[in-house]
């Protein structure tokens, strides 16, 4: 089986390969190909994947390339895993951001909407191109903002695009540990959009353990989420949110620690990383994913006093095991119960079906099925709906080149609290990003 990872210079692509490395049964992945626009960035990571490889028996073969024809021409699986404007991108959708008192990260609020606006045509562009040289191909995407960048494939792609993200794999995995439950035996009710959901209730052998875990504050207290929106909050929640979720609760709290940064997470990702890239070994990339493990949330975890990362939350075992378990389900009909990124179908009644929602599907050798759920609570109605709006904003400035729909998009936005700001904002990334020059008509 051909597997094709796009943006193959990636820093985590090693977590990939060495999720491969360790599949052995019939019908695993025995070729992978690396697509890059940047030469010396696939160098890297093909030295580091062939120390990965290095003793392990039948490894999958690994080739580079920088034309996208080639990479795609023939794949049985095709990962997006690409980052338009690079980490100096992300930096500078922080930095703009944040000079107009609102969030920068880089799929919640300006951030993401201006990395949306830049990567949606990209990623358009990807889908035309997997259609016409891969159809029976199966695109798994890891191409943030996840939600959207998936809905706007769909478009070309139907179901055969499917979003992953670890977020809610962690969350799980760490709810279940909080009450003395294997992760793996446990069914989760989790569902949302991409970096907006809530885990609303988990069963082990056939009972809801979640208000168990509620009515218990040293309990709650035991795990990140509990740390970072505190036991009283989740308690009135009735559930435990997605962290992203606090980039909202506590917007002003984070945003006033991002702003007194030394750097904002952008900034530091493309420093610590260009080290790495300068001088690639497996050692060096362990040590700097390491670091970039131990710091992930670190302004929302100094706003709400969480501390610091417990050490198995620095555990590898996120999105590639997700992309893995993913592939197996389909190459090999192995049912398996997974929480994607998928068109909505009938699951939320508060969105249209089209829709790209993040919930628990079955996935069978037919794709990603989403498993019906209970309806959103009233808490959630309003930030559903008013994101999906902005990324249907997001998706029609892409489409048109609208700069009216780009303004609309930040100005909706739960985050930015200004049609003025929202102006701004649009002006600052179109001065910095000359990927948004197509944002021309009115």
């Amino acid at each position: 089986m051909r597997l094709t990872i796009l943006g193959g210079g990636g820093f985590r692509v090693p977590l990939v390969y060495g999720a491969l490395l360790g599949d052995h049964a019939d019908g695993r992945v025995t070729h992978v190909t690396l697509h890059d626009l940047d030469a010396a960035r696939l160098r890297a990571v093909a030295a580091v994947l062939a120390e990965l490889a290095n003793g392990v028996p039948d490894p999958p073969e690994v080739t580079v390339t920088t034309d996208p024809d080639d990479a795609v021409r023939g794949a049985d699986f095709v990962f997006s895993a690409i980052r338009v404007g690079g980490p100096e991108g992300r930096a500078a959708d922080e930095r703009i951001a944040l000079a107009e008192g609102v969030l920068g990260q880089e799929t919640v609020g300006a951030g993401g909407i201006a990395y949306g606006l830049r990567t949606v045509p990209v990623a358009m562009d990807i889908a035309r191109r997997v259609a016409a040289l891969a159809p029976d191909a199966w695109v798994i995407n890891f191409t943030n903002p996840a939600g959207l960048v998936t809905e706007a494939m769909s478009r070309v792609l139907g179901d055969r695009v499917i979003g992953i993200c670890d977020s809610p794999v962690g969350l799980g995995r760490r709810v279940a540990r909080a009450l003395g439950a294997d992760p793996a035996e446990a069914g989760f009710d989790y569902v949302g959009l991409n970096h907006l959901g809530w885990l609303r209730g988990l069963r082990v052998a056939g009972r809801d353990e979640l208000p168990r875990l509620l009515a218990d504050p040293e309990a709650l207290g035991s795990f990140e989420e509990g740390r970072l929106f505190g036991a009283d909050w989740l308690r009135s929640l009735g559930a435990v949110p997605n962290e992203y979720l606090h980039y909202y609760y506590f917007n002003r709290e984070t945003v006033r620690a991002y702003r007194a940064a030394e750097r904002t997470r952008g900034a530091f990702l493309r420093d610590q990383q260009a080290a790495f890239y300068a001088d690639p070994s497996l050692t060096s990339w362990n040590l700097t994913r390491a670091e970039r493990e131990a710091t992930y949330m670190a302004g929302s975890r100094e706003a709400s006093g969480a501390g610091e990362r417990a050490a198995e939350d620095l555990e590898s075992g996120g999105y590639e095991k997700v992309a893995l378990a993913l592939m197996r389900a389909i190459a090999r009909d192995e049912r398996a119960t997974l929480i994607l990124n998928v068109r909505n179908r009938t699951t939320l009644s508060v969105l249209d079906e089209d829709a790209v929602v993040e919930v628990p599907c079955l996935v069978d050798a037919n794709g990603a099925h989403p498993f019906a759920a209970d309806p959103l609570p009233r808490h959630a109605v309003g930030l559903v709906t008013s994101v999906k709006a902005v990324e249907r904003e997001v998706l029609a400035a892409a489409d048109t080149g609208s700069r009216a729909a780009a303004v609309r998009a930040f100005a909706l936005h739960p985050l930015v609290d200004s049609v003025t700001v929202a102006r701004r904002l649009l002006d600052g990334y179109l001065e910095e990003h000359p990927g948004l020059a197509y944002l021309n008509r009115k």
